[in-house]
């Protein structure tokens, strides 16, 4: 299974940390996230791995390289100045999956998911991760009935960032900026959807006072 990592955000809540780098190379505990993330995802047999590119995205290519060094196969999307958002994102990268399911991972979180999980999942549109709601996200996303995704529920849940598509799920959509949300609630609507619960460690790091404390976590995990 190929991968995609979403790198292409401009960070605004991480300023002034991000007027210099961009969000992914953001040390958490020395190590640059995205560099986390793409060692997660080789360590759990996933090496073929695309990443998008927007803003100082430049900076994330001379890091990573080719991703030899860390024995994954990288390559790249170029977004240009304006992120396309994750669908658009998703939709420029679409080549690089050959007509295949492919998994996609936000660029910002930490977690200790198992991705193997998902090398041998069944998807026909979509299958997602759902975790706990964060204190900063307490409405949730979308619910979990059985395996089943749906918009509404009793017991709401928040997205992972974790997920894989079938090439299918975009079809039809125009190039350019586009949100994943909408696609996803329809895809949802009409059954088409699956999740699963990870009940695990979980990180979104999107503001500064969560990146202060997946860096904290990792450097006094007794704390």
């Amino acid at each position: 299974m190929k991968s995609m990592i979403l790198a292409a955000g401009r960070g605004e809540r991480l300023r002034p940390l991000t007027d210099q780098q961009p969000k992914p190379l953001l040390p958490i505990a020395g190590v640059p996230m995205i560099e986390r993330t793409v060692c997660n995802l080789v360590a759990h047999g996933i090496t073929d791995i695309i990443i998008n590119l927007s803003y100082k995205g430049e900076l994330i290519r001379d890091y990573l390289k080719t991703g030899k060094q860390l024995g994954a196969r990288l390559s790249y999307s170029e977004e240009g100045p304006e992120a396309l958002e994750t669908a658009g994102g998703i939709l420029n990268a679409l080549w690089f999956f050959e007509d295949q399911p492919f998994l996609v991972v936000n660029g910002d979180v930490y977690t200790d998911y198992c991705y193997a999980h998902l090398r041998d999942q069944t998807v026909s549109t979509a299958h997602l991760v759902l975790v706990p709601n964060p204190d900063h996200h307490p409405q949730g996303d979308f619910g979990l009935l059985d395996r089943n995704v749906v918009n509404q529920a009793q017991h709401m849940l928040t997205f992972a960032g974790i997920g894989i598509y079938h090439p299918g799920l975009f079809d039809g959509l125009p190039q350019g900026r586009l949100p994943l949300g909408p696609l996803l609630r329809q895809a949802i609507e009409t059954g088409q959807v699956t999740g699963e619960y990870h009940d695990g460690l979980w990180m979104d790091i999107g503001t500064l006072e969560r990146y202060q404390r997946v860096n904290q976590l990792l450097c006094d995990p007794e704390d």
